[in-house]
């Protein structure tokens, strides 16, 4: 029961975890929409691969992780530039596509499987996503992770992260389909907004976390 019970939690709380539309769910959908189904399931393959080294090593070290507040700074302020410079990226990817084959286009010659690995590497927004949530976990007993109970979890985990990433892909590429004059607009300025605009979200979480509090302490 505990093996179920730890499979089960990990599932759902990675599934709904990777619903959020995030910059891999938009690549993935672009790999789907120009690759098709073949190439989008090995880039998730890719990306499940450096989710189960971070699941891993977040459940086993998830306190010291949490505790460990200059890492944290580092990974708050990485994430506001590397979201301003994906939104960057789309813009001039989508603007270069009317001319030539763009950037994403010409990444799409290598393996999709690489591709996920590559861009996993760079998500690490997921430390203290998963860090946190393995400690509440823990703390709640609401998983168990003596000798091999932790790999249930772990299991648990990638299958919910692979299913929540697909069903979202999937999805949104059928809306995408069914009103195909609104999508010619949603790829080239949605997209790139969507970035700004949860990189304005993160300057002001930044702010308030790092220079607010210090302010009001002087």
């Amino acid at each position: 029961m505990k093996s179920l019970k730890n499979s089960l939690v990990g599932f759902v709380v990675s599934f709904l975890g990777s619903i959020p539309l995030g910059y891999l769910n938009l690549v993935g959908l672009e790999i789907y929409t120009k690759s098709g189904l073949h190439d989008l399931v090995f880039f998730l393959f890719g990306v499940i691969v450096v989710e189960t080294f971070v699941i891993y090593f977040t459940l086993l070290f998830a306190k010291q992780l949490t505790n460990n507040k200059k890492l944290m700074k580092i990974i708050d302020f990485f994430a506001v530039g590397f979201m301003f410079v994906l939104a960057f990226a789309f813009y001039f990817n989508f603007n270069q596509e009317t001319k030539s084959n763009g950037i994403l286009q010409n990444y799409l010659i290598y393996s999709p499987f690489v591709i996920g690995i590559i861009l996993n590497c760079f998500n690490f927004l997921q430390l203290p996503f998963w860090a946190s949530w393995n400690l509440y976990l823990l703390n709640g007993k609401y998983i168990t992770i003596e000798r091999k109970l932790k790999y249930y979890y772990i299991a648990g985990t990638l299958i919910g992260v692979f299913f929540g990433m697909f069903s979202l892909i999937v999805i949104l590429q059928t809306f995408f389909q069914k009103t195909n004059h609104f999508s010619e607009y949603i790829m080239p300025v949605f997209i790139p907004a969507f970035f700004i605009i949860l990189g304005s979200i993160q300057v002001f979480k930044v702010y308030k976390k790092y220079f607010k509090s210090a302010a009001l302490e002087v």
